[in-house]
């Protein structure tokens, strides 16, 4: 990084390329004052902001430091601007309690791309929309143009749009090789239309922002996430198959777990998300949020769970950090004062769709540590559960609560999930069992990337659909991979079926066949189990389940070395190609292809009735796994039926031996 200074005039470059530009004529940060209206609905939120104020802060005052500056902004904000070596960090100290909104532009042009924000699922590319940072529910369709939208926002408000998402994050990559961080947990949006500037609008003086470059993708990608904090390891059982997820109590469950065995399905665990009861409502079957596990519906687990370990298979359960005010735990939570509260000081229940949950209020150090002790480690750990969907911790409200820290809801809405995964992070660290134990989320933030051990992608729509089907699973592992969460995965078929759109047996072969290729495999049998396609009730589809499960299996060695990579270097499992082809122009608007490590390519066919697929390959030999054809760069149409989803690797890789053996086994 190079600072130019000019008087109270300076440029900020990063090799031959300006990245921030403070001059009479272009004014880099603006400030003012807004009023939101913030409406919640089940997770879901609109929200609009009247802007009262807003104008352009001049320099009126700037010295030299020893490293960079320091200057004075109409005395509103002193912004102090630090530089050592690759790494520029901009520090705000407003001056002004009145301002509660903040504009920052930095640098673009017409050929540069952005990426990352979170997760993101519809738009790899950011360049060309904005994108509000709100951690929310994302919606059910995510295109107003679809039907399933429509009658989702008529019905519940929950039709979203290409930018809601479970796991937002103020942090974009640029091609030009640096990545920025805004260091605020408040509403945030992020506009990259403008051909010659994007503008990063936050809801309050933002504490910093920090900028860091590097001479390639790869070592940017390290830097990124050392600052964040990487994942951990997988537990070293999850290759060893296919985690089912199936519900209905005991006995229903563990004789679809006998079922899937005997007809050649290689299981690492059963994973079933009613162990704590079940709840029936007008969306599906739901949970009963008391996290124990139901003495009816599961007698004895603790029992079972030990039978299952003797036999190498692991049991999965589900929790999430909001507990049912008709349950048992809400009753002894209530009397240890652990929910976050109302003004009156009653507490704060929220409507998850027909039933009311206590917010367990993580900012109480005392409430935050009855959670991890006497749920996660007692009810789950304890009786021998190895690991769960650690679910929601999108829906803090922001009107009438209040925490225990005093702090903002508006603030520390964003902020919630990553507590929410530090609870989970910090219950296996102090029993140690990080590391053999898996929790996975949806919901993400600003350093979720060290105390989440796995990403899933939330709750698509059992369908083909670009903006909540299969397709934007792969966008979402993607974009999350460039904000330095590596380690994503999805529920194979889907999860949400409504209004008559239910889960066909080609969406949950195509999904599987993806899903191969993924750190982790696992089904889920959706919110309305009974009127959707599930794989068990399909000898065909068992059959073609297991061959794709037992590649998976085959595939360890190299998926064990992309996840050690990503926890010692930062570097996602599934990559854009573009991390490793640099050169290649074309690679950098591929969003539905991923290398899977430097060395396999894979192409998953996102929509229905394909017999055929048009395949981008960068520089090189590249070897079909299924057919063993060689091909060269360029674009190729190649056969992609039912168990062909395009997949190459390269000629000249180091483990070219395994992959000519899963051909050998499975290949045409």
């Amino acid at each position: 990084m190079k600072l130019i200074r000019n008087g109270n005039e300076f440029i900020l470059k990063n090799g031959g390329e300006t990245i921030l530009e403070y001059s009479k004529d272009r004014p880099m940060i603006y400030t003012g004052r807004g009023k939101e209206d913030v409406d919640m609905y089940r997770g879901n939120y609109k929200i609009e902001d009247y802007v009262t104020t807003r104008r352009p802060l001049s320099v009126t005052d700037a010295r030299e430091t020893q490293e960079g500056l320091i200057l004075n902004l109409e005395d509103e904000i002193v912004l102090t601007l630090k530089l050592s070596g690759d790494c520029a960090e901009l520090f705000f100290e407003p001056k002004n309690p009145e301002i509660n909104r903040f504009w920052l532009r930095v640098n673009a042009d017409d050929n540069e791309k952005c990426y990352g924000c979170g997760e993101q699922m519809s738009y790899f590319n950011l360049r060309g929309r904005h994108f509000p940072l709100w951690t929310s529910e994302p919606g059910v369709g995510r295109d107003k143009t679809t039907y399933v939208t429509w009658r989702s926002d008529v019905e519940n408000k929950a039709g979203g749009d290409y930018y809601n998402t479970n796991y937002p994050q103020p942090t974009f990559v640029s091609t030009k090789h640096y990545y920025l961080h805004v260091n605020s947990t408040a509403y945030a949006d992020f506009d990259f239309r403008n051909p010659d500037f994007h503008e990063l609008q936050v809801w309050e003086v933002p504490a910093s922002v920090r900028i860091e470059a590097a001479p390639d993708f790869i070592g940017l990608l390290e830097k990124e996430s050392a600052f964040f904090g990487r994942q951990p390891e997988l537990p070293e059982w999850v290759y060893n198959g296919l985690i089912i997820g199936v519900q209905g109590g005991d006995e229903r469950s563990f004789s679809l777990l006998e079922k899937t065995i005997s007809h050649g399905i290689k299981v690492s665990a059963l994973w079933c998300q009613d162990w704590c009861g079940k709840r029936v409502t007008s969306f599906g079957k739901r949970l009963q949020w008391d996290w124990q596990y139901h003495r009816e519906m599961y007698p004895e687990l603790p029992k079972r769970i030990e039978k299952l370990h003797e036999r190498g298979i692991k049991f999965l359960g589900y929790i999430n950090p909001y507990l049912v005010n008709d349950g048992e735990l809400y009753r002894r939570g209530k009397e240890k004062g652990v929910f976050a509260a109302k003004a009156d000081g009653s507490d704060y229940l929220v409507d998850f769709g027909e039933f009311y949950c206590g917010v367990v209020d993580f900012t109480n150090p005392a409430a935050y540590e009855w959670f991890k002790d006497e749920v996660v480690k007692k009810h789950s750990l304890d009786i021998g559960i190895d690991g769960w969907m650690a679910d929601f911790g999108e829906y803090l409200p922001t009107d009438d609560l209040v925490l225990y820290s005093g702090e903002s809801p508006m603030k520390e809405h964003n902020h919630w999930p990553v507590l929410w995964a530090k609870c989970n992070y910090d219950a296996l660290k102090e029993t140690g069992r990080l590391g053999d134990v898996l929790y996975f989320m949806r919901a993400g933030g600003t350093g979720s990337q060290k105390y989440c051990t796995l990403l899933w992608a939330g709750d698509q729509s059992v369908d083909f659909s670009i903006h909540d089907g299969l397709a934007t699973v792969i966008c979402a592992a993607l974009s999350a991979g460039m904000s330095g969460c590596g380690l994503s995965h999805s529920d194979i078929g889907g999860y949400t079926s409504l209004f008559g759109n239910t889960r066909t047996k080609e969406l949950f072969l195509r999904w599987a066949e993806m899903a191969a290729f993924t750190p982790v495999m696992r089904t889920h049998e959706g919110n309305r189990p009974d009127e959707n396609f599930q794989y068990y009730d399909d000898t065909d589809c068992m059959e073609r389940l297991a061959r794709m499960v037992d590649i998976y299996t085959m595939m360890a060695p190299y998926m064990k070395k992309l996840v050690a990579e990503n926890a010692e270097r930062g570097i996602p499992v599934q990559r854009p190609l573009f991390l490793h082809y640099e050169n290649d122009k074309k690679s950098y608007d591929i969003q539905y292809e991923y290398m899977l490590g430097p060395d396999m390519l894979v192409a998953p066919v996102y929509l229905a009735g394909q017999i055929q697929w048009e395949v981008y390959l960068p520089e090189g030999s590249w070897i079909h796994l299924w057919t063993g054809e060689e091909y060269e760069k360029g674009s190729h149409t190649v056969p992609a039926g039912l168990g062909d989803t395009p997949v190459f690797y390269k000629k000249d890789s180091q483990y070219v031996l395994l992959f000519a053996d899963i051909r050998r086994k499975h290949g045409k």
